[in-house]
């Protein structure tokens, strides 16, 4: 159902790979609710995803971009500011990948060019997006960034390996980026911590089945869908969450707040 809580605005979402990805789901979303978007991935992801059936379900242009590359970025969003006819109102940064994961490397014994290989990706590329943006003027002014994080950042699950820190250096890049941002243009940033989510690039962590399983049973509402998480985006890009900026918000059905449940202990007590 639309409610045109986007009517008007117009967004650039990185990341959408195929249907299983949140970021393909909040295009659909952010377009069923009034926006324009431009579809951005690495050039890799595109010839590997499934892209342009995205483009064309959404009627938008898709431009590549490396997002540890500056030139990449810089000429990203200077074209969409062109096919716009002006400043981009809203960004989704849903960016992610280990090599050490792919890789089945312990913790313990990180290869750490694969190790800098992830910060690279999956952080610092957050931090190019929004000083490229904050230089070129880009976002309007209340406009909206959202990243997606995982709870990995906060508490220790041995397999999320070194995304957990990662995810650790967004959630502190969007501390310190969504305060220098609010001063200059009232840009607010915020990550979503997600329950976990069966997408291309999640699957590849061991024991997800066992991180969804437990997330479920320890969530009083349940897990939230990629379909959940994708409303969810929305309505921070829109302007119901005006004064919304700095904040981890946590997207999981309870998960985060709850201690144990029933359902748990029974399991263990079987």
């Amino acid at each position: 159902m639309s409610h045109n809580l986007l009517k008007g605005k117009k967004g650039i979402i990185f990341g959408a790979l195929d249907e299983k990805s949140i970021a393909w789901k909040t295009a659909l979303r952010c377009v069923e609710q009034g926006a324009e978007i431009v579809l951005t991935n690495a050039p890799i992801a595109l010839r590997m995803g499934e892209i342009n059936k995205l483009a064309e379900q959404c009627k938008a242009p898709v431009i590549p971009a490396d997002v540890t590359n500056m030139d990449d970025l810089k000429n990203l969003f200077t074209k969409s500011m062109e096919h716009f006819g002006g400043q981009v109102d809203f960004v989704l940064h849903s960016v992610g990948m280990s090599l050490n994961v792919r890789k089945g490397k312990r913790y313990t014994d990180l290869d750490y060019d694969f190790f800098h290989k992830t910060l690279d990706i999956s952080a610092l590329s957050l931090h190019r997006v929004l000083q490229t943006a904050f230089g070129l003027n880009a976002i309007s002014e209340w406009g909206s960034v959202v990243a997606l994080t995982y709870i990995a950042a906060q508490r220790v699950f041995p397999d999320y390996n070194d995304m957990a820190d990662a995810k650790s250096l967004l959630e502190s890049i969007t501390r310190s980026f969504g305060y220098q941002y609010g001063i200059k243009n009232k840009v607010r940033i915020n990550t979503v911590s997600q329950s976990p989510t069966r997408t291309t690039a999640g699957s590849g962590v061991k024991g997800f089945d066992g991180f969804i399983s437990y997330a479920e049973k320890m969530s009083p509402l349940g897990n939230a869908s990629g379909e959940q998480c994708a409303d969810y985006c929305v309505t921070l890009f829109s302007d119901l969450t005006k004064m919304v900026t700095m904040q981890n918000l946590f997207h999981d059905g309870g998960f985060s707040f709850t201690g144990v449940s029933a359902a748990v202990v029974e399991q263990m007590e079987k």
